[in-house]
């Protein structure tokens, strides 16, 4: 019953259609959270990030779910061809820093390559005008650890070091997710080569 409950509430978050998320062409907040990297907790910064180079900002739903471990995995698996590109990826979700010390680790799924930071009080994705889904009370995991926190929508946003966003992905499997932020990404560098 409790695994049914989390995959209807995946679904809607997956299902819900980004028309109310931010734009290309938009500003993209800036925002500043504690984040994981290879299981070690730091401050992550957007605007530190942007002098790099472009920025793939990933919001999932929840460490350790079917879709958020694919995805996960898919970006850890295609890291080096985002950093050929001269991106960087943060993922976030409402999840607790400690849930995201064990995924950032996880070789199955951030595999020690995927930041992804803790937006704990969903801030981060009401600022993206993203949806947020509660459960009514807390669901397992694929681990069967109970969530105790909302869901915010799958929506990948690109944001380029001007803090222009120039691509607003959701409402695709998550693996088409990545593929296509990496096309943006490719993109970019390309246009930027000429």
């Amino acid at each position: 019953m409790r695994r049914n409950l989390i995959a209807t509430l995946l679904s809607l978050a997956l299902a819900a259609p980004a028309l109310a998320a931010l734009k290309a062409g938009d500003s993209a907040p800036e925002f500043t959270a504690q984040a994981s990297l290879a299981g070690k907790s730091f401050n992550y910064s957007l605007a530190d990030a942007l002098k790099k180079g472009p920025v793939v900002v990933y919001f999932y739903p929840s460490a350790f779910t079917e879709g958020c471990n694919i995805q996960a995995h898919t970006f850890s698996e295609r890291r080096g061809d985002f950093d050929a590109a001269g991106a960087t990826i943060i993922g976030v979700s409402l999840d607790s820093i400690s849930r995201l010390n064990d995924f950032s680790a996880d070789p199955k799924y951030c595999a020690g390559k995927i930041a992804v930071a803790s937006d704990a009080d969903g801030k981060i994705a009401d600022s993206y005008k993203l949806k947020v889904q509660h459960a009514p009370s807390p669901v397992p995991d694929s681990r069967g650890v109970m969530i105790d926190h909302g869901f915010a929508e799958r929506t990948t946003f690109v944001v380029t070091p001007d803090g222009k966003i120039v691509a607003t992905i959701g409402n695709m499997k998550p693996t088409d997710n990545v593929e296509e932020a990496l096309k943006t990404v490719q993109k970019i560098a390309k246009d930027k080569a000429k």
